[in-house]
Order: structure tokens, then C-alpha cells, then sequence
């Protein structure tokens, strides 16, 4: 179901949709400052001249479509200009984009993503685990991809889920290049007769990373070159709106049939780890004046060597020093510093429990007032 989002003074934005048309031009009708993220699959502009062969002589299935043919490197530059800025203008100030592309490309579109204000974060290495071999023997095997993710200005605030991202890897923060396999088996879409749907197809598994990083549920995902659609299947999935952008009819088909397919997951399964600094702040004296920790009582390091008293504004004091949890602690330790939260304890009916405990209370609250 197509869900319309009006901002004041402007035209609604067709959320879910696939949009017809050059994606410059539906993008410039679109209203400004309305979408969190783009990603963006634009033309490779591969430049391969004549067919390509496999040492049998058979024909690989290379990309040759029109739609990645430019006569030459200025005509594609003003063609990425052109989209950039497109794209740029419909971009909430905290919003960001990401571009994906070959060594055909993507060191053009990487400087025009500079030249139009855009500031980039990371670059990001898509290595592929199951690359197509070089048949000719005359490079190295193409075995990855690069995408640009860069934020809409320089400063700008932008969306990163970096604890999501290290759940994601066992605990092991995200690095910058991901092994990831192409789009194959079940997942390669296919035409009425049997050949693949799109020669570019994304893994389902690329957007979910991307997705995941850089994006919330509810959030505004546009792609100006949705082709079959993985864009708007994952973020579906995911709970996030989508925009697509495509001119071939064809590719427009296989995406909406393919999207109308896929079911979101329920809320509970859109939650990701959040980062300790994204939480709600709780000041320690707020446990003091809901009773839950009372002044005077007494609580202890949780290496058991050190104890301090709790005082009615929130401080505590301990043998010759006097201060919050943290400076208090860090003292006691001869520390540069401390946290207090995972610092101290108390005990309750003989058992040892840290204090951290009673902060997650407090926020558990808070989220259930947000919903």
C-alpha cells in the first residue's frame, strides 16, 4: 500500500512507490529535504567493446544494455553531476547517500560527490566471495566493488549504527571491507524466458548491511536506479519507506511483483543495538530521589576493596574524598578516570548488584512512555 507523506508547502512524496522516468527529472519534483538516504546503482558506463568469450568460446552474458552506454567520459560526468545534485537537494540536512561502482567509475563519481558539497565517510569495499573470473587472463579477477557513503555536507549529522554494525560481526567492530557473495541461486531474478531479470543485480545481503548501518525504522530510502528492486525489498523487510526511481518498464515490472512478495518483519525484530551515547542520559541522583538507592547506604566497588556513602544530592563520599560516581570512583583507584555506572554496586538481600542495573530501569521506562 502506497503511503503519501505531505511536508508543508510542498508536494506529497510517493512513499513505496515505483516512479516512472529519467531520475533527474523525478527527483527535482520530488520534495526538498524529504528523504534520510539514497542509494544509488547508477550506470558503470563499462566501455566493453565487442562480445566477451569464455576459454570455450561461449558467450558471457556482459553488461551491454543501452542504459550503460555514453559516448564519452564528459557526457557521463554530466550525467553524474546532474543526478548528484538531484539527489543532494531531496537529502534531509542529516540525511546521506551512498553510490556504489567499478573501477569504470567510481573514482569519477567519487570527485563529483566532492565537487558537489557532499562529504565522504567511508569508503567501502564490497569483496566478493564468489567473483566472476577474468576469462581472458589479461587482469587480475574484478573480485570487488567500492561504495562511497558520504554525508550531505560537511559536519552534518548523519545516521551510524555502529553497535548494530558490531553485532552484526560477532562483537568485532565493522572494518571497511565486506566479503559478501553476488547475487545468485534462488535470488538471481529471472525473466519469462529464463534469463537474468537485470545483469546488475544486488544482493539482498549488501542492503541489509547498508540498511542496517544507516538508517532507523520509519526512515525515507530513495533509489534513482532501482532496476529489480533490492532496494526497496530489503528496506521493506526492514520497516523502512522506500522511493524508487526506474525508466524501464521492464525492470519496474520484476520489482513490484517482487516487493509485493516480501513481508516486513514485526516491530520486535527491527530493534537494533543501540550505542551506549545514543541512550537517554539518567543522572545518578535520580535513583536517589525515586528511593531507589537511599542516602547513607552504602555502595561498593565491584572489586570489593573500596566503599563510599550515597548523599541526598546524588554524590557520594568515601574516606577522604567526596564527588560524583565517577570522580569518586576514579580517586579511590587512582585512575585518570572512571565509570561510575559499571563501577559501583549495592547489595540487596546478600547479593552483589551494580548499580547500572537501576539506570536500565529508569530507561526502560522512558522507551515505554516514547511508544
Amino acid at each position: 500500500m502506497t503511503k503519501m507523506t505531505t511536508i508543508k508547502g510542498a508536494p506529497a512524496l510517493p512513499l513505496n512507490t515505483i516512479l516512472a522516468g529519467d531520475c533527474v527529472e523525478v527527483m527535482n519534483s520530488l520534495p526538498e529535504a524529504s528523504v534520510d538516504l539514497i542509494f544509488a546503482d547508477p550506470p558503470y558506463n563499462l566501455q566493453l567493446k565487442g562480445e566477451l568469450h569464455r576459454p570455450d568460446n561461449s558467450r558471457v552474458d556482459a553488461v551491454d544494455d543501452h542504459w550503460d552506454q555514453f559516448d564519452t567520459f564528459a557526457a557521463y560526468d554530466r550525467f553524474t553531476r546532474d543526478w548528484l545534485a538531484a539527489a543532494r537537494r531531496l537529502l534531509k540536512p542529516d540525511g546521506a547517500i551512498w553510490v556504489i561502482g567499478s573501477y569504470h567509475n567510481i573514482f569519477r563519481v567519487g570527485a563529483s560527490l566532492q565537487d558537489a558539497g557532499y562529504w565522504i565517510l567511508n569508503d567501502v569495499v564490497w569483496r566478493k566471495s564468489n567473483p566472476m573470473p577474468n576469462f581472458r587472463g589479461k587482469r587480475f579477477t574484478n573480485a570487488h566493488e567500492t561504495m562511497i557513503w558520504a554525508s550531505k555536507s560537511e559536519g552534518a549529522k548523519y545516521t551510524f549504527n555502529y553497535e548494530a554494525l558490531k553485532s552484526l560481526n560477532e562483537g568485532v567492530q565493522m572494518r571497511s571491507d565486506w566479503v559478501l557473495p553476488i547475487c545468485n541461486g534462488g535470488e538471481r531474478l529471472k525473466d519469462a524466458a529464463g534469463d537474468k531479470a537485470h545483469p546488475t543485480q544486488k544482493p539482498m545481503s549488501l542492503l541489509h548491511r547498508v540498511l542496517v548501518a544507516s538508517t532507523h525504522p520509519g526512515d525515507v530510502v530513495l533509489d534513482p536506479f532501482f532496476g529489480t528492486g533490492t532496494t526497496g525489498a530489503v528496506a521493506k523487510m526492514l520497516g523502512r519507506d522506500w522511493i524508487g526511481i526506474e525508466r524501464e518498464a521492464a525492470y519496474r515490472e520484476v520489482a513490484q511483483a517482487r516487493i509485493d512478495d516480501i513481508r516486513p518483519f514485526d516491530k520486535g525484530a527491527l530493534e537494533v543495538t543501540k550505542s551506549k551515547r545514543a541512550e537517554p542520559r539518567v543522572p545518578f541522583g535520580q535513583l536517589v530521589e525515586r528511593g531507589m538507592l537511599r542516602p547513607g547506604e552504602e555502595l561498593w566497588s565491584m572489586n570489593g576493596r573500596h566503599r563510599a556513602k550515597v548523599r541526598a544530592d546524588g554524590t557520594l563520599i568515601g574516606n577522604d574524598v567526596k564527588g560524583s560516581i565517577h570522580q569518586v570512583g576514579a580517586h579511590l583507584e587512582g585512575a585518570p578516570s572512571c565509570n561510575g555506572w559499571t563501577y559501583w554496586c549495592f547489595r540487596r538481600d546478600g547479593k552483589t548488584v551494580p548499580i547500572d542495573v537501576l539506570r536500565q530501569q529508569i530507561r526502560a521506562e522512558m522507551d515505554d512512555c516514547a511508544t
